[in-house]
């Protein structure tokens, strides 16, 4: 079972999507589990404060460095899963880093930030991975978690039946590396005078792989032309 453990002001929002579809089937099977915790619950003040004014000024609340580095020694470091924080500073997110966050361990902690963000000396202090879904910005680090999770749980044995699909679609492996996934077709045949592309009904296998290939191909050099670049060059690790 892949454990994820949660760290925020917001335990009651879990797992919320998550407990829709194919994430509530793999959990009800015991393929993954979560638990959050509420950062409050670790303050030891009587008005449960979290967080402060930074040293500095600014127009936000920092959240305090004692009260989640002791959230973070009481409910993390109990197991050995990575510790992530989810800010716009962090790396690039990816389908490379989720799978290999998956794959490494038997689960992952997640820190979710509030306000301005958390003291950088609890990043420093517990080796914190600093990961981003994008430049911009979100009100909390819980909006951000749920894209992380699942990007993550598809790569979780018994989560995704059909584990082809990964390999084949945008940002899949092998021959689909650095392209954006191939169109995708299904009845009826002819819709509002637009029809299905006759090779893909046309039983012949390598010739709907080759059409695929060149699909993906052609709206990758688009749309993408970075990840155009990457695909031409061969690249493999760029996202490591």
């Amino acid at each position: 079972m892949w454990k994820i453990n949660i760290l925020t002001l917001f335990p009651q929002i879990y797992p919320g999507p998550l407990s829709y579809s194919t994430s509530s089937k793999s959990r009800k099977l015991k393929v993954w589990d979560i638990e959050a915790k509420n950062i409050r619950d670790f303050c030891e003040d009587k008005h449960k404060t979290v967080d402060g004014p930074p040293y500095g000024g600014g127009g936000s609340m920092l959240m305090r460095a004692d009260v989640l580095g002791s959230a973070i020694e009481k409910f993390f470091l109990v197991n050995n899963y990575p510790i992530v924080y989810l800010t716009p500073k962090g790396d690039l997110l990816n389908q490379v880093m989720a799978k290999s966050i998956a794959k490494s361990s038997n689960g992952v902690n997640i820190v979710c930030g509030r306000f301005e963000g958390i003291d950088e000396r609890v990043i420093k202090e517990y080796k914190i991975r600093q990961v981003s879904l994008g430049d911009y910005v979100v009100s909390s680090g819980d909006i951000a978690a749920f894209v992380f999770i699942d990007c993550c749980l598809r790569f979780i044995e018994g989560y995704v039946k059909n584990c082809d699909s990964i390999n084949e679609e945008s940002f899949g492996e092998n021959e689909y590396k650095n392209l954006l996934e191939y169109p995708h077709y299904t009845k009826p045949l002819s819709w509002k005078s637009r029809k299905v592309p006759r090779v893909l009904t046309s039983g012949h296998h390598e010739n709907i792989r080759k059409w695929r290939l060149d699909q993906a191909e052609n709206i990758t050099k688009s749309l993408r032309p970075d990840l155009w670049k990457k695909y031409l060059n061969g690249d493999k690790n760029e996202y490591s």
